[in-house]
Parts: C-alpha cells; sequence; structure tokens
C-alpha cells in the first residue's frame, strides 16, 4: 500500500510539507524525480492521487471563471 500525500491548503497542518507549482507539468516533473520523498523525508512509494485531483479542480475552476 502507498502512502497517500494530502494538500493543506490552509498551511496549517502539523509535521513536514513540500511545496509544489500549482502547475501538472511540475507535479509530473515532481513525481519523475521522486521529489516529494526526499522533501518528506520518507522512503518509498506515495500516492499524488490526491494531488493531481486538486490540481484538476484548481484548473476546472479556472476554466470555468474565465
Amino acid at each position: 500500500m502507498q502512502d497517500q500525500l494530502v494538500v493543506d491548503v490552509a498551511r496549517s497542518m502539523p509535521g513536514r510539507g513540500a511545496w509544489l507549482h500549482p502547475d501538472p507539468g511540475c507535479l509530473e516533473l515532481a513525481t519523475r524525480r521522486r521529489a516529494f520523498g526526499r522533501a518528506l523525508r520518507h522512503a518509498g512509494p506515495l500516492d499524488t492521487a490526491p494531488i493531481s485531483a486538486e490540481l484538476e479542480s484548481d484548473l476546472q475552476g479556472h476554466n470555468d471563471a474565465g
């Protein structure tokens, strides 16, 4: 089972965090380079699905508003 990343929009959760530009390309690059594991000091795979869903939601919201 993979540990799941969590989006902390309010920036209030305890523990380590990692910054990511709100760009799907940045998520792809960070995933490919395994940057989340290094930033969070976590060994093993991490599930990036929640991050991807948040980015898609944000992009959809921007497209609907414009």
